[in-house]
């Protein structure tokens, strides 16, 4: 116990200090012969490693618990920012003509953030962060890349153990300790090394034929035929015809208004300079879109500017445009509204954010990524192009 605690264990992933891991010591043994002064605390170290090696390790990071607060008009730029550092946040809330938003972040995305916060508030914004404790990285495949930490090439924390063998010390490789250690194992068996012990079972199982000669010498030949215990396999019947969902309505786009923005750099730099026209941009290039498809197309926005106990829905031009009521989301107001018109219609959703395409896919809706509505929208100007010209 003694050596389990004078040393900060490292972990294998990036050979940074090991948190939150209880080390509890069941059982030890030793040799009257061999074991001398210091064999304990190599065991021990090693025993450790050999532990972490052996599970599945997870990289934390530091996060923050943040408060941000900003005029309401920089709500979606906000978000989008927010959305892209992983932050997870809470709705927005309006206190005059300020908005306040607090969640946590991984202190690597959002610890400069002030000065962008500064900058693209003209100084009406403010971020404060307080410390939020360790939580599971968002990119730890990348942070893992890049540090390139070899746990296996670690010798001075090695995950092997030493064994005697005819007097002599003989290296025995982490995954192999099992086999050699001297004492039994209080660790339950994982669900594959459950399957392993069944399979290798299954190889040594003699067949049923095998079965029923044994059968036959102890008791005799028997009428029953040499299928009886065997299965018939039931055959799929392919020939029944799959059933189609059969929409009687239009087909329907739902857009999710500030993420588009955010996603498509020309607008993004509009909106950097006004938000008001980056969104009448967005609703030109959908009236046009409507136009080219033929889709009911409609534009969904957050409306945190002003305070309402209901949503606006207006028209604009061959569209419609829905702004939000207070405290409501517009991926609240899409997951509902898909939800419905999936029953009669095709409907699909445009939108960036991951987590809203998930539950899309769940209402039944069909997911669009900004990108994939970009090129579209390209493909239509493409196509618009070219018959002018033929005209």
């Amino acid at each position: 116990m003694t050596h389990l605690a004078e040393k900060t264990h490292i972990g294998v992933l990036t050979g940074s200090p090991v948190t939150d891991m209880k080390i509890t010591l069941v059982s030890g043994k030793a040799h009257l012969k061999h074991t001398e002064g210091g064999d304990f605390r190599q065991a021990t170290y090693r025993a450790v490693r050999q532990g972490l090696r052996s599970a599945e390790s997870v990289l934390l990071e530091p996060y923050y618990d943040y408060e941000l607060e900003i005029p309401s008009e920089y709500v979606g730029r906000a978000i989008a920012d927010l959305q892209r550092m992983s932050a997870v946040f809470n709705p927005p809330e309006t206190a005059g003509e300020m908005a306040v938003i607090s969640g946590t972040a991984p202190v690597a995305e959002i610890n400069d953030y002030q000065t962008e916060v500064i900058s693209y508030t003209r100084g009406k914004g403010r971020i404060s962060c307080i410390n939020g404790g360790y939580r599971e990285c968002h990119n730890a495949d990348e942070i893992i890349k890049s540090i390139n930490y070899d746990c296996d090439g670690d010798t001075e924390n090695s995950a092997d153990s030493i064994f005697c063998s005819h007097g002599a010390g003989v290296n025995v490789k982490w995954y192999d300790v099992g086999n050699h250690m001297h004492l039994p194992s209080y660790l339950e068996p994982s669900k594959e090394e459950k399957q392993q012990k069944v399979r290798r079972f299954v190889e040594r199982a003699i067949s049923d034929e095998e079965l029923m000669a044994i059968f036959e010498r102890t008791y005799g030949k028997i009428d029953r035929p040499r299928n009886a215990f065997k299965t018939a396999k039931v055959r799929s019947d392919y020939s029944k015809p799959v059933k189609i969902p059969v929409y009687s309505g239009s087909d329907y786009l739902l857009v999710d208004g500030y993420n588009i923005i955010f996603a498509w750099d020309e607008l993004k730099e509009v909106a950097e300079k006004s938000l008001d026209d980056a969104r009448k941009r967005l609703a030109d290039i959908m009236c046009s879109y409507q136009g080219y498809t033929g889709y009911e197309i409609i534009l969904v926005f957050d409306a945190y500017k002003v305070k309402r106990n209901h949503r606006d829905v207006e028209k604009y031009y061959n569209i419609s445009i829905v702004y939000t009521k207070e405290s409501e989301t517009a991926d609240t107001y899409i997951e509902c509204t898909s939800h419905e018109l999936v029953k009669n219609h095709r409907v699909r959703v445009a939108t960036s954010d991951g987590a809203e395409q998930m539950i899309i896919l769940g209402n039944g809706a069909m997911r669009m990524s900004a990108r994939e509505l970009y090129k579209r929208i390209e493909d239509m100007n493409r196509s618009i192009e070219e018959f002018i010209k033929l005209k």
